[in-house]
């Protein structure tokens, strides 16, 4: 019988430790990222450290509230959660205002709200509640298409503010549905685009169709399954030239200026240090200066100095390479690490399949915000613009992160439950 005696029941302590380490160790790093000799007190709601710790504060508040909630709670609304967060995404659209050529942000005077952050809790409670329920299959086409579109809903929302950075950590989703026994097809296809889209932005349309074709045939080739597999393979073949043909109009039409220009650098089309590469090269040279153990806390010429620009944000990864050096980069990539697998493990020991799929859902949005932004840093993918989670410094992105966490807590405190 599950102990109610308190709100911190059963609750997992070694997420709540985690989390506890990552939001010391990401203000500290918010204030050495926005600190200088001639500083002044910069624990004050005019300054970003002093803001922080309000976000933080109050984010305790909004833990209290998740713990103190029943579990089923979550269940029974999810729904309601859902289209109420597709209404803020769709509100921003109409009164929001716009940042960096993006209208994500409603504006709340002295602070503003990104309902992006918050739609990733909409969206995991009803991909959660539909997986559920009973008699749910995804190898059925119409159940696959329903869960399909809970995703894609916000995502086309998000992308017509445009923000792609969010929009990828929504499609990240699709990935817990291969874990609930979606068919590995779609994941093939999945990396077959990328592959193709990468393919042709780097040798041209021709090149690309050239290369496409020889390893088509090479591959049709050494499987042989005989003529029956033929006519879907031309066809298949025929589908990816025709995508290659349009490469050049997605890439031209659809995205933006400063994105074509970001994947430009890491393809090596163009070399920008003092124009659109800028930040990624002042990035690298921040986590490269800082070695083995780091310049020291406070001692980061580039950090001090603001030659990265977002460094508190996006670029907050910048700021622990530089003073903390190799040490404090691998204990930082620890800390997600030890969240995730125990994210995994929690996940898989859970008997309600709407608590597993959150779970996994979870650790899958948690995983693409830090391998993203570790990996824009470093200059291994285009610079996106997510925060890496607890670390950088907003509102939205830590109330969002904490609430995610915490709700999965909470659900994990029901395990012993069978929560539909």
């Amino acid at each position: 019988m599950r102990n109610n005696k308190s709100v911190f029941a059963n609750i997992d302590w070694t997420l709540v430790f985690i989390y506890m380490l990552m939001l010391f160790f990401g203000w500290l790093n918010i204030y050495a990222a926005n600190y200088d000799e001639g500083a002044v007190n910069l624990i004050t709601m005019n300054a970003e450290p002093g803001k922080q710790l309000f976000w933080i504060a109050t984010s305790f508040i909004w833990i209290f509230l998740i713990l103190l909630l029943d579990g089923k709670f979550y269940t029974t609304f999810s729904y309601l959660i859902y289209i109420f967060m597709l209404l803020l995404l769709i509100g921003v659209l109409i009164i929001g205002k716009e940042i960096g050529g993006a209208k994500s942000w409603y504006d709340l005077g002295s602070f503003s709200m990104q309902p992006s952050e918050f739609a990733k809790i909409g969206v995991l409670l009803a991909l959660s509640k539909y997986l559920s329920q009973l008699n749910i299959n995804l190898t059925n086409i119409d159940t696959q298409i329903k869960a399909f579109a809970l995703i894609l809903l916000p995502i086309i929302l998000i992308m017509l503010q445009p923000d792609a950075g969010s929009a990828i950590v929504f499609a990240s989703l699709f990935l817990v549905l291969y874990r609930e026994g979606i068919s590995g097809v779609y994941l093939v296809i999945l990396a077959l685009v990328i592959s193709l889209f990468i393919l042709t932005l780097k040798f041209e349309t021709q090149i690309a169709m050239i290369i496409t074709t020889l390893v088509a045939t090479v591959f049709g080739y050494l499987i042989k399954k005989g003529k029956n597999s033929i006519k879907p393979a031309i066809f298949s073949l025929v589908i990816a030239l025709g995508f290659i043909q349009s490469v050049e109009y997605l890439y031209n039409e659809i995205l933006r200026p400063h994105h074509r220009s970001r994947i430009d650098l890491i393809l090596g089309k163009i070399d920008d240090i003092h124009g659109a590469g800028y930040n990624l090269h002042q990035s690298k040279i921040a986590i490269g200066s800082g070695g083995f153990s780091g310049k020291g806390f406070l001692d980061g010429t580039q950090t001090k100095f603001n030659f990265v620009p977002e460094q508190s944000t996006d670029f907050i990864f910048c700021t622990i390479g530089e003073e903390w050096g190799f040490i404090g980069s691998v204990i930082t990539i620890g800390l997600f690490l030890a969240l995730l697998l125990r994210l995994i493990v929690l996940a898989e020991r859970q008997r309600s399949t709407f608590s597993r799929v959150y779970g996994y859902g979870l650790a899958t949005i948690l995983f693409c915000h830090f391998f993203i932004n570790i990996a824009m840093t470093i200059g291994i993918m285009p610079v996106i613009g997510i925060p890496l989670p607890f670390f950088s410094y907003g509102g939205s992105s830590l109330w969002g992160f904490s609430i995610l966490l915490f709700i999965f807590i909470k659900l994990d405190a029901y395990r012993m439950d069978i929560l539909r």
